[in-house]
């Protein structure tokens, strides 16, 4: 590792605390993934209304299928959504779910969505 990178990396780690569960570039990864619109509504559909099918998203959302499930890949894969499995009564497979994780809700929760409020508080507050 050389040098420069060597001290950008101590530099993130010393935002962290010592015995922190995840890196800064998984933090950012997170981040970054909800920065994209689609994932932003994925992730916020699920906190709002709870776990939900794949479908039901994608009716909910009107997105299609195969834009809908690269999205939700990418939640998985950060962290911030997680995919379940459990078996239905009256079935003879199980039914697959998503849900948010308290990663995707806190970062959801403290990140755009308080930005989201302080704006609205701000037009109260000097809005005409």
């Amino acid at each position: 590792m050389a040098g420069s990178e060597r001290a950008a990396r101590r530099k993130g780690e010393e935002l962290l605390p010592e015995q922190s569960i995840l890196s800064l570039e998984e933090y950012l990864a997170m981040q970054r993934s909800i920065g994209n619109e689609t994932r932003f509504r994925v992730l916020n559909a699920l906190v709002e209304d709870g776990a939900q099918s794949a479908s039901e998203l994608r009716d909910r959302l009107e997105i299609e299928s195969n834009v809908l499930h690269y999205h939700l890949d990418e939640l998985v894969d950060v962290g911030l959504v997680e995919n379940r499995k459990r078996k239905e009564p009256n079935s003879n497979g199980l039914y697959s779910y998503y849900r948010a994780t308290s990663l995707g809700e806190g970062i959801l929760e403290h990140g755009v969505r308080e930005l989201m409020r302080r704006e609205w508080d701000a037009l109260e507050e000097y809005g005409e």
